[in-house]
């Protein structure tokens, strides 16, 4: 008996190790990819951050100048200042916007599956394209957004574009535009709803509108909470509509952190400033996704405990 045990726990063994063998091959792939495209290039980074490299010229060690050198540059305050405000406009359209969009797409109409591709295909289109596309609606002289608008309101030539308290808002509109990758989550979170909860209040004679602040909105705040942090983030990386439609025009009204990001390193060759740039960056949306995730406890519903 006890060699026929030891036998039995051997092969348990050995074929353990066979499907750990087996598991880390299959995941090699990504591992390797990551190290070499991801973990070195940060690395990389943080290395140069530390010189002055203008990718014509041999690096040149010089502590920490780079990023004193950024405290010190008003482009660095001004376009954070430019990112966080289109951040707070776009962060919190898109969110609720996207959750009402899949309030009305979650009810049984006819054609539902119809709306639901029509709102969701913008968000698969590429960035440069879109902003093409919407450069042409901005046009002041043949815009069809101006051509519309005068049909309602004689407002005249209005320059979206070259208007620097106008500028922002035309980019966030850009990016209510692609609002379908957040109606799609929402509308999963949804279907996850229990009917149950609905059925219940119905009976009780809970109004529709009670139901939705009782009941959804509750239910849905890890989706929301989902949206918040990515949108976030998002809106922080925003680079593509900004660089192709005004790049970063007029007088800086839209240079974006990450347009500046851009301008540092591929146009001016400060490469050293522009790794500073994009460690302040990690810092920066780190320091607030910790935050956000701190504050999650107080708002966000968890069946398991608190989130973070």
């Amino acid at each position: 008996m006890k060699t026929t045990a030891k036998h039995g726990s051997a092969k348990r063994l050995n074929l353990a190790r066979r499907e750990t063998r087996a598991g880390w091959l299959m995941a090699s792939p990504w591992i390797l990819g990551f190290c070499f495209f991801m973990l070195t290039p940060v690395l990389v980074s943080l290395w140069t951050s530390f010189m002055k490299y203008s990718l014509l010229s041999k690096p040149k060690y010089t502590g920490l100048a780079n990023y004193i050198k950024l405290l010190n540059d008003p482009l660095v305050a001004k376009s954070l200042g430019i990112t966080l405000y289109y951040t707070a406009l776009s962060v919190p359209l898109t969110i609720v916007l996207g959750f009402f969009l899949a309030l009305l797409l979650n009810r049984k109409i006819r054609g539902q599956f119809i709306f639901r591709t029509i709102y969701y295909l913008p968000s698969i289109l590429n960035g440069v394209a879109i902003g093409l596309l919407w450069r042409q609606v901005f046009n002041p002289d043949f815009g069809i957004l101006n051509y519309v608008l005068n049909l309602v309101l004689p407002v005249g030539k209005v320059e979206w574009l070259n208007d620097p308290t106008l500028v922002i808002p035309s980019l966030v509109m850009v990016t209510l535009w692609g609002v379908g990758r957040t109606m799609v989550v929402n509308l999963a979170g949804l279907q996850s709803i229990p009917s149950v909860l609905y059925e219940s209040a119905e009976i009780d004679g809970c109004p529709v509108w009670r139901r939705i602040w009782h009941i959804t909105v509750p239910m849905m705040t890890p989706i929301l909470f989902l949206n918040l942090i990515t949108g976030f983030i998002g809106a922080f990386r925003t680079f593509t509509n900004a660089y192709v439609m005004t790049n970063g025009g007029p007088n800086n009204a839209s240079l974006v952190y990450m347009l500046y990001l851009y301008q540092s390193a591929f146009q001016n060759f400060r490469m050293g400033y522009a790794s500073a740039l994009s460690w302040l960056l990690l810092i920066i949306v780190t320091a607030v996704t910790f935050l956000l995730f701190r504050t999650s406890r107080y708002w966000v519903y968890s069946e398991g405990g608190d989130i973070f």
